[in-house]
């Protein structure tokens, strides 16, 4: 087995507490098969049946969630180690509900969901490693819905910054997307989140330098 697919196995939720020889032993008695995805390819529009069971092995992808007035919300980034959709997989009304493209030449390790099925019904372990996977996707989207709702576009950047300060562990934020993509994230216009991140280090909140953003007064966010 490729290495870069058990590394991409290590890092999905998953195979958590499984070994790596386990894991090896796992999938190698699963049936599946290694599909290729070009850059920018579209991966699965809004409102299409989800079919098939995916994890990324290597590349990344973007979903968008898009408005009939044309407003895009960028809902997750999907990378290596990822499953796809994996609230789908089993649900009666599988449409989904976003729009899904690739960032980067992708490839995922595809599976039937008869084979899912079989795979985590016969490893406990798998079984409640995926229930726990489904519980944090209801709790990342009863966040999202509440941030994208009732928040304002000031207390979105806020809540933004303080998110990454406190998955960095420091008040200096090393951003890793674009304003674009950051505003995309919110639904918001990019001219918005700049304003307001303009605004705040006027008011002392904060200082931009680039890709690097210092928080210097939280109460003030």
């Amino acid at each position: 087995m490729e290495k870069k697919i058990i590394n991409a196995l290590t890092r999905c939720p998953l195979f958590n507490n499984v070994s790596e020889q386990h894991l090896i032993d796992i999938v190698e008695g699963a049936k599946y098969k290694l599909v290729k995805f070009d850059k920018k390819d579209i991966y699965i529009l809004a409102g299409m049946p989800y079919r098939h069971v995916d994890l990324i092995v290597e590349g990344e992808m973007v979903a968008r969630m898009v408005s009939l007035s044309g407003k895009s919300v960028e809902v997750s980034r999907l990378v290596g180690g990822d499953l796809v959709a994996p609230a789908f997989i089993f649900a009666k009304d599988n449409l989904m509900p976003v729009s899904v493209e690739t960032e980067k030449e992708t490839t995922v390790l595809r599976m039937s969901k008869p084979d899912f099925v079989e795979l985590i019904d016969t490893n406990p372990v798998l079984r409640r490693n995926f229930i726990t996977i489904l519980s944090n996707i209801d709790v990342f989207l009863t966040k999202k819905m509440r941030v994208l709702s009732l928040f304002t576009v000031r207390e979105k950047v806020g809540y933004f910054l303080k998110e990454a300060a406190g998955k960095q562990g420091s008040n200096v934020v090393q951003l890793n997307k674009s304003r674009q993509e950051i505003a995309e994230s919110f639904g918001i216009q990019k001219f918005s989140l700049l304003r307001t991140m303009s605004e705040l280090q006027e008011a002392g909140a904060i200082r931009v330098e680039g890709k690097r953003i210092t928080i210097l007064d939280r109460n003030k966010l």
